[in-house]
């Protein structure tokens, strides 16, 4: 009798443990969201951002000369020249350093968490 009311209270241990641990997961999917790269006065602004696996990057020139964004060091991606009032945008994959390739004091670096 008594290894029965073991087996009772191990299973209702474990099916406590169960709904505790499946309570803890999240099935809900998280909406990607949109960030802003503002260019001006010859800076990314801002020049750091933290964004999620998924997200989108819109990079918006409202400088008054064309400029780009490039991944690097190694030019893996680019958004090519885009001229005053142009935008760009990416899905954030990974974290990555980029630079305008026509003015190389602009740097920029994306972290994706």
């Amino acid at each position: 009798m008594k290894n029965i009311w073991a087996v009772g209270r191990n299973s209702i241990g474990l099916l406590c443990l169960f709904l505790l641990l499946y309570g803890c997961t999240s099935t809900e999917k998280r909406t990607p969201k949109t960030y802003t790269v503002e260019i001006k006065q010859m800076q990314f602004q801002p020049a750091e951002i933290t964004v999620q696996k998924g997200d989108t990057i819109l990079w918006m020139n409202h400088d008054m000369v064309a400029h780009d964004v490039t991944e690097y060091p190694d030019k893996a991606w680019t958004s090519g020249p885009l001229p005053p009032d142009k935008s760009w945008s990416m899905v954030a994959a990974k974290s990555v350093n980029y630079y305008c390739s026509i003015h190389m004091v602009m740097k920029g670096k994306i972290i994706v968490q």
